[in-house]
């Protein structure tokens, strides 16, 4: 899935004229928890746009889902402009701007609500969103992280629960259980 936030329109000035290009903000996913968020820059807007997927696609992450909204609220920032993403009920919808917007539902987000504070630009907005998305966690990897047991209050778990119990760990959790690093020693073991 693509979807194009916004396209802008550069001048350079020089002594020969005015040279005009344009650039494109892409955000491309695959509607089960993989994004990426590409800018740019070329002669002609396709040309723009078509730059920018492919910098989309290089720069995908995998973001944990539970159902069709995300783990667990996140704030995500770049440079004056504030993304807050919570987790909603099912029927609740995307509750978010355009910008925003468009992002989540590349990721393949179906129910969630969404703040933004600060700076309205669209480029400042969809990194400050992107970089909420970087910082989700599963849940398993923050109970690895921190050695105790969670207790969740998430609007989706029971249903997502019953969902996925038949079909083991869901993708997004499998990806960070592959991915993730190996464990610490243990109290009183050498360390090499």
């Amino acid at each position: 899935m693509e979807e194009v936030l916004t396209i802008r329109m550069h001048t350079k000035v020089t002594k020969g004229g005015r040279n005009l290009s344009f650039g494109a903000l892409v955000a491309v996913g695959d509607g089960r928890g993989r994004v990426g968020l590409g800018y740019g820059k070329a002669a002609g807007v396709p040309m723009a746009i078509e730059k920018a997927n492919k910098k989309a696609q290089q720069a995908m992450i995998q973001v944990p889902l539970i159902g069709d909204t995300v783990c667990h609220e996140q704030q995500g920032r770049h440079k004056s402009s504030l993304v807050i993403i919570k987790p909603a009920a099912p029927g609740t919808g995307v509750k978010a701007g355009a910008t925003v917007r468009a992002i989540l539902q590349v990721v393949g987000v179906r129910n969630v609500l969404t703040k933004s504070l600060g700076r309205n630009n669209p480029i400042n907005l969809a990194q400050a969103a992107m970089d909420a998305l970087k910082n989700m966690r599963t849940i398993r990897e923050v109970e690895r992280l921190r050695g105790i047991t969670i207790q969740i209050m998430h609007p989706q778990w029971e249903a997502w629960r019953k969902q996925t119990a038949g079909a083991g760990a869901p993708v997004a959790e499998q990806v960070v259980a592959d991915s993730a690093a190996p464990a610490a020693p243990a109290a009183g073991e050498a360390v090499k």
